[in-house]
């Protein structure tokens, strides 16, 4: 039976921020790439077309979706990295406390989706323009 390693506070801290930074840049994306549907729903009548848009379409609302629990969850984590670091605020920053190996792996498994539905889109995008 293996027991995870704890980690520092401020490695778990920088992680979190970093994993904040990524999906708020994902959800600024996923802005342009509703947009850029918009355009082309508007400049095509083609049926088979117009179901790829709404594919996409609910693609990202869904990955919007993902992205507002990973969120909710960074902020429960960053909440319990604080009172970690204030149960003994001297020294936090050789203060270890338990690994968010599941946060981790939940960010991981969006960015590999999210990096195929954006594949995908170029893909359809380069066959629509």
């Amino acid at each position: 039976m293996s027991t995870q390693e704890p980690k520092y506070l401020h490695e778990l801290h920088l992680e979190n921020t970093t994993f904040k930074k990524s999906l708020e840049f994902f959800q600024d994306e996923l802005v342009t790439f509703n947009n850029r549907l918009e355009e082309i729903a508007k400049a095509n009548t083609k049926i088979e077309v117009l179901r790829e848009v709404e594919k996409y379409q609910n693609q990202f609302i869904r990955q919007n979706e993902v992205i507002d629990e990973i969120l909710s969850a960074l902020s429960k984590d960053e909440h319990r990295l604080f009172l970690e670091a204030e149960k003994n605020n001297v020294a936090t920053d050789h203060k270890k406390t338990e690994d968010h190996i599941s946060l981790r792996n939940e960010f991981s498994v969006f960015e590999k989706i999210y990096s195929e539905m954006k594949m995908n889109y170029t893909e359809f995008l380069s066959k629509v323009f």
